[in-house]
Order: C-alpha cells, then structure tokens, then sequence
C-alpha cells in the first residue's frame, strides 16, 4: 500500500473518532432499544398503509446517535425512507426548544414536530423557505456499506446529517427535566401514520416529558395542537382551500387512524 493511501486511511479513522467524541448520546436510548420501540410501535399502529419503519435518533447537536428499522432486513421497508427519518430527526430537533429559551413567553419551550411545519413552509406561510434550509449532507447519508444499514453500525451515526422535513413523523425528545435532548424521526408509511408511530415510540422510550410536573416545578411544554396532553400532535385544520385556520395544519391521509378505538398516548410529566 502506498504511504499516501496509508496516510489518508489514518486521518479518516481519526476523523470518525472525533466526530463520534463529540455526540452526545450516552443519554439517549441506544440502537437496540429504538429497534424495540420501533417493532412494537408499529405493531401497535394500524394506520396507513401498515408498512415496516425506519428510526433515526439524532442528539441536541443533531449528531446521529441510532438508526433501526422494524423489518426482517434492510430492504422491508422503503430505502428511501432511512434518510428521510434522519431528516426528520433533524428537522424536530433544529426547531423546537424548552426552557432554556427563557424569552416572554417561550418560557416552557415549544414543541414543533415535523407534522406541525407543512403549512407553515407553504407559500405565504409563517415559515416559508424553511424547507430549503440546512440540506442533507449526502457524503453521510450515502456512506457505505449498505450492509450496515440500520445497524448499531450504521454509517450515519456519529454524523451529522441535516436535513429539513415538513411531514408527519419527527419529534423532538424531552427527558424528566423536560430538557430538549435531541430527536427522533420515523419513515416508512404515510406521512400521518409515520407521525403516529413517531409518537408511540417517543412514549415507549420515556422521551415524552412534556406534562406539568408540580414536584419538580416543571411547567408543561408548550406546543402548537392546541392538546396540552399532546402539544405537539398532527394538527389537521385545512379547509377546502388549502388554507391552515392555526397555520401549523397537515394534509390528511389514506387509511386514518382509529384514535377511539386507539388514542395516542397523552405526553407524561
């Protein structure tokens, strides 16, 4: 082997060392408990098309910390749907805050999740050009190998992705402090039905601490749904026009959910 050669493989194995030192992601559910939060969300979930998922976990810094899937490999679910997770990881965490906002009335934070900004990025809408914002990085959504997607290996995780998404299915993740500590996207089904599962496997993990906590003097995340148990819900609000009455509205989708039958859980203190 060449002396160069060898010299790049030596800086780009340190490289992927730094860049794995700077995640902070000991305090965030690992690989293993995301595929288990994801398999059994999705088997809780009927909604959509009924199709196997995709999970990103990014940290506060929007560094990858996991991604699974929820099928017998790689390619039972959408290919295209692994990046669009890590977006939407991203794209939760990037625009939501908590109390460390600390202005007027952002005091308790506010949840955004990715269902929250389709009509805001809509022409005339309060955030229009977001969507075009802080574009993926495809050297890290397409490293190789393939074999390592969804794995504890996986190429993106270490990295930092970016990405902007404006559909169902990224939430922002709050510890029992009610700290903001990173984001997890779900892709794989309709955008309303990946929101949902998003949901479930936020809840299942125990990164949902939104609800007013009086023991620990912890007010209540704010969020856009109008729902303070569930401040960050798909809010479906669009008229016949297009138009979003709260301007946070989401398309409807095929197959809704059931949430008589089977609501989704109400965030916990």
């Amino acid at each position: 082997m060449k002396k160069t050669a060898k010299i790049a493989i030596v800086l780009v194995s340190a490289f992927a060392g730094m860049t794995n030192a700077w995640a902070d992601c000991a305090s965030l559910p690992n690989q293993a408990a995301l595929k288990a939060a994801l398999v059994a969300a999705v088997t809780t979930e009927s909604s959509g098309l009924d199709l196997n998922m995709w999970a990103t976990i990014v940290d506060r810094d929007g560094i990858v910390c996991a991604v699974a899937f929820s099928g017998t490999d790689r390619g039972a679910q959408w290919p295209g749907s692994r990046v669009i997770s890590a977006q939407k990881a991203n794209t939760a965490n990037s625009f939501s805050l908590d109390s460390s906002a600390a202005s007027g009335a952002a005091k308790t934070g506010l949840a955004l999740s990715t269902a929250n900004l389709y009509s805001a990025v809509q022409p005339g809408g309060s955030l229009f050009g977001l969507q075009a914002s802080n574009p993926v990085d495809t050297a890290v959504a397409y490293a190789a190998p393939s074999t390592r997607f969804g794995s504890f290996s996986d190429p993106m995780v270490g990295r930092r992705i970016g990405g902007v998404n404006v559909f169902g299915g990224g939430l922002g993740l709050y510890n029992s402090n009610h700290n903001l500590v990173g984001g997890i996207g779900v892709s794989g089904d309709t955008s309303c039905a990946d929101h949902n599962i998003a949901w479930r496997v936020r809840n299942i993990l125990g990164y949902d601490h939104m609800a007013a906590n009086l023991g620990l003097g912890l007010p209540a995340v704010a969020g856009v749904s109008g729902d303070n148990a569930r401040p960050d819900n798909i809010v479906f609000d669009i008229d016949d026009k297009g138009v979003s009455k709260g301007g946070f509205g989401h398309p409807t989708c095929l197959n809704p959910a059931d949430f008589t039958k089977n609501p989704l859980p109400a965030v916990t203190p």
